[in-house]
């Protein structure tokens, strides 16, 4: 079986069973006057990886691997969206309220979109996502089982919360995951490398971590 050269040991990749899944490269989490700018982060932090991100994405699909999208999002009558979660952040803007870029993480709003470089192509997955983790409230696993999917290479934002909570989900699910270094991201250098060494802990614990050159390199010769 061919690897993928990672840590904390080389990535047992099946390419006819691996998805690229990029997490919640939205507006509302990478521009100005988003909903991450609202809360006093740098989002220049995550526009940063978008070259990665994009390289990444590309190279999925000239293998012609999925390509799986998420948005963090909710209905805008705002009925899946717990009142613990809506009164957590910036007091004066909250999930749901209008923005500069229409109301805040709500489905089909401006803010909500994914950036325009990355923005999915006919016929990739778009999962739109309540919670911090893509397996929940969706069909995300119903998707990836029809697809015959067992291994996921994560990129997306931010490290810490929506990447690995989803990491974690689909880890206890029995999916093999492998997170792209450079396309991922936190407001918190710090908690990104925490996130990391937490992933790839104790022999992989909950997945590998391995550079965007590498994955890249694998997928082109498969």
């Amino acid at each position: 079986m061919a690897g993928i050269k990672a840590e904390p040991f080389a990535f047992p990749v099946k390419h006819d069973e691996l998805a690229l899944i990029v997490i919640d490269m939205q507006r509302d989490f990478a521009e100005p006057g988003g909903f991450g700018a609202s809360l006093g982060n740098d989002v220049s932090r995550i526009t940063r990886i978008v070259p990665d991100v994009k390289r990444l994405i590309q190279g999925f699909r000239n293998a012609g691997l999925p390509v799986i999208h998420t948005m963090e999002c909710h209905r805008p009558d705002l009925s899946d969206l717990p009142p613990a979660k809506r009164d957590r952040g910036n007091p004066s803007l909250r999930i749901g309220d209008e923005g500069p870029m229409g109301r805040i993480l709500i489905s089909g709003e401006p803010g909500t979109a994914i950036l325009l470089e990355l923005a999915p192509v006919k016929g990739e997955i778009i999962i739109e996502k309540p919670g911090k983790g893509a397996f929940y409230a969706t069909e995300l696993g119903a998707m990836l089982k029809q697809k015959g999917i067992s291994q996921l290479v994560f990129a997306g934002v931010t490290t810490e919360v929506c990447v690995q909570t989803t990491m974690r989900e689909a880890n206890d699910r029995g999916y093999e995951c492998l997170l792209a270094e450079e396309a991922t991201e936190s407001y918190f250098p710090e908690f990104k490398a925490a996130a990391i060494a937490m992933i790839r802990a104790q022999g992989a614990i909950v997945g590998w971590t391995a550079h965007v050159d590498d994955i890249l390199e694998s997928i082109a010769n498969a």
